[in-house]
């Protein structure tokens, strides 16, 4: 996998792919990453980020994989 970051100064991309790509399917991606803000860091939930549809989550299955990450996250706050 290559991941990497640009940013363009046209609208036009090239792309220059290995050769071991070369017939297999690839995948790309193009969004435009969030910007930090100056004191923190910008807090995104998965409705925010646009996920809530393309994950295809209820409502109640939202609720609780976000009980799910506080809990584990008070985990990590308790004495051993």
């Amino acid at each position: 996998m290559i991941t990497t970051v640009i940013t363009p100064e046209t609208e036009d991309i090239s792309i220059h792919l290995p050769s071991d790509y070369i017939g297999h399917e690839v995948e790309v991606r193009v969004y435009k990453r969030a910007k930090l803000v100056k004191n923190g860091s910008v807090k995104k939930t998965l409705r925010d980020a646009g996920l809530w549809g393309a994950l295809n989550l209820t409502e109640e299955r939202y609720n609780e994989l976000q009980q799910y990450a506080k809990d584990i996250r008070n985990e990590w706050e308790r004495d051993i």
